[in-house]
């Protein structure tokens, strides 16, 4: 199944014949797609009537440098801003962190998405596309703030999606923009990359995003492509049962598998449920990739959202006043700036 990229604000018509075709499942939106709540919320409607009542529709709103939508909504610190505080105060940066979660979650659901692509729960260790998205260079610390993320989402409706497998945060490259390659043997990512997603899933998080990163020791191929990732560690030694996703095969570190459709069967290939074909140009070619393959949508389900409160509940939530004036503080926390 793929979930696919629109370009703007309203659905173009040859994007609602992309949206009624079996071998799509969603939408993942961007800040091109996003002027105000009203407008988002009509553009999920329209999404919704074109591809049907099951159409997932989600964004990456992590907070701090990556968060699509901004204005009415509440700007979220990065990640990076709780795994500091916990240096100082454990217990608060772990309740801070599932406040962050639930007010992300909340007003996402408020507002007609499903879920958002978080949390990261890769290492903080020098990654150039990762940075402010990490908790903690420790394992031990992403893991208990990457849990308590985890509970926020839940307590709001959301899904969680984990990413990204099995861990991006220890080589530099930014897959972005090149390939990238982890020399390290299992053994060491066994100790320290993976406790992270070992511990989420057993705090039963709905989905595993896979890197777009090479493990040499492991396999040849990048872990999205390779069923020794997939098949073997994720589902077979952790035990994970969810929906396995692809990162976006637009970008430059996806290019081992050649071709938009041969990245997409690759991903297939090695066990992806779901792949994402974020830029509205690959997308024809990405569903001629999936036709004639077997759908497996309703193995997507548990990644809709919840009923939820909209807009007015929200705003008229004592509780999330005092989320939000808490999380908003760690904006001026030392070393974070406004979280951009």
């Amino acid at each position: 199944m793929l979930m696919i990229g629109v370009a703007a604000l309203e659905l173009a018509e040859h994007e609602k014949r992309w949206l009624s075709e079996p071998g799509v499942a969603g939408v993942l939106l961007f800040s091109r797609n996003y002027r105000s709540r009203d407008q988002l919320s009509a553009l999920c409607d329209a999404i919704r009537e074109a591809g049907g009542d099951d159409m997932l529709i989600a964004v990456d709103q992590e907070g701090g440098p990556v968060q699509r939508f901004r204005d009415g909504f509440t700007r979220l610190p990065p990640l990076s801003a709780i795994g500091e505080r916990y240096a100082h105060d454990p217990h608060e940066a772990v309740r801070l962190a599932e406040e962050h979660a639930w007010v992300m979650a909340s007003e996402l659901r408020a507002s007609g998405v499903d879920f958002s692509f978080a949390p990261v729960v890769d290492l903080a260790r020098g990654n150039a596309a990762i940075g402010l998205r990490a908790f903690h260079a420790e394992p031990a610390v992403t893991a208990e703030l990457a849990q308590a993320y985890v509970r926020g989402m839940h307590l709001a409706g959301m899904a969680a999606v984990i990413k990204h497998f099995p861990g991006h945060g220890s080589v530099a490259t930014d897959t972005h923009k090149a390939a990238a390659i982890d020399p390290r043997p299992l053994e060491r990512i066994l100790g320290d990359d993976l406790l992270p997603f070992a511990e989420c899933i057993e705090a039963r998080v709905e989905a595993v995003m896979m890197a777009h990163v090479t493990y040499p020791a492991v396999d040849a191929q990048p872990a999205g492509y390779s069923r020794i990732w997939i098949e073997r560690i994720l589902r077979g030694e952790l035990g994970f049962t969810g929906v396995v996703v692809s990162d976006d095969i637009s970008m430059a570190a996806a290019g081992a598998a050649g071709s938009v459709g041969g990245r997409v069967q690759a991903h297939l290939d090695a066990g992806c449920d779901l792949v994402l074909a974020c830029f509205p140009d690959v997308v024809d070619e990405a569903i001629a990739a999936v036709q004639g393959r077997e759908t497996g949508r309703a193995s997507l389900a548990n990644l809709r959202g919840a009923i939820a409160a909209g807009w007015e509940g929200l705003i008229d939530n004592p509780q999330r006043d005092r989320f939000v004036a808490r999380i908003t503080a760690l904006h001026a926390g030392p070393g974070i700036g406004n979280g951009e």
